[in-house]
């Protein structure tokens, strides 16, 4: 029976590791492999009651973009971008303050001035450019839930890499007069182009790493804008801290149990464990 015990606390102390890993949201992999990895909260923007979270992870110029949003337009193209700068200006987030022609719209040109140009397009396939902006063919459809689940990798230049944490992650698409559709009826053409909605380009929600708070120290003309801060990603040298921390801890645990279940311990050698 003891051992038997010994033998649970020994499955579970083992797990500890990972699970300090899942508790971050940062996958052991890429730690032990040297990426990095950021995590953005993407909240509603013109009342789109629409949510999500990101995750950036990044290996050499291997961007991995993977998203999870909800409260979008079922059936409908989200278009998507890495909005911001690679040249340290600080960009945010806008608010509802930001909809200077107070229609009650926060229309794409409104909040471009807050929330920067479109670094890379976040399409499904084809190319990722900013040109590729409105290419909603290639943009993800929420589903039937209105739900979006979108991964893809990406290879970026070496200033997206150096400036990561200064971009931030943008979903467009609201249904103001809830139809259920993108229409003309619902806040007329878009500024963007007026062969589609309105609708269809405005923001659903914005989401930051932190801007220059964790990113560049801001050069040149700075913009500043609303918006509440959202999760920046911990530094990879603080989480293999923490993972040693836990590690430690299972080492001890396991050792611990071996002595109550009167099994045998590990001698120490100078190379290591024997």
């Amino acid at each position: 029976m003891i051992v038997k015990r010994a033998g649970r606390r020994l499955a579970v102390l083992a797990t500890l590791p990972a699970a300090a890993f899942l508790a971050v949201g940062l996958p052991g992999p890429a730690l032990a492999e040297g990426g990095k990895a950021y995590q953005i909260d993407l909240t509603q923007l013109n009342d789109s009651g629409s949510r999500g979270t990101v995750m950036l992870s990044l290996k050499g110029n291997q961007l991995t973009v993977r998203i999870q949003s909800e409260g979008m337009v079922p059936g409908q193209p989200s278009a998507q971008h890495l909005h911001g700068s690679t040249k340290g200006h600080d960009f945010h987030c806008p608010d509802a303050s930001d909809d200077t022609n107070r229609d009650g719209i926060l229309n794409n040109t409104e909040a471009t001035k807050d929330y920067g140009d479109i670094n890379i397009s976040l399409t499904t396939s084809g190319d990722t450019k900013a040109t590729s902006g409105l290419a909603v063919d290639r943009m993800p459809v929420a589903d039937k839930q209105g739900k979006v689940s979108y991964e893809r990798t990406i290879t970026v230049g070496q200033d997206v890499v150096e400036h990561i944490k200064d971009l931030h992650v943008v979903q467009h698409g609201i249904d103001r007069n809830k139809n259920g559709k993108y229409d003309f009826d619902g806040a007329g053409k878009s500024e963007l182009d007026p062969k589609l909605p309105q609708e269809a380009t405005a923001p659903t929600n914005c989401g930051e790493v932190k801007g220059a708070a964790v990113g560049s120290i801001p050069v040149g003309a700075i913009e500043t804008g609303g918006g509440s801060p959202q999760s920046q990603a911990l530094p990879i040298a603080v989480m293999a801290g923490a993972a040693a921390v836990v590690y430690a801890a299972t080492a001890g645990g396991i050792a611990v149990a071996r002595k109550r279940a009167g099994l045998p311990g590990r001698t120490q050698t100078p190379e290591g464990a024997a």
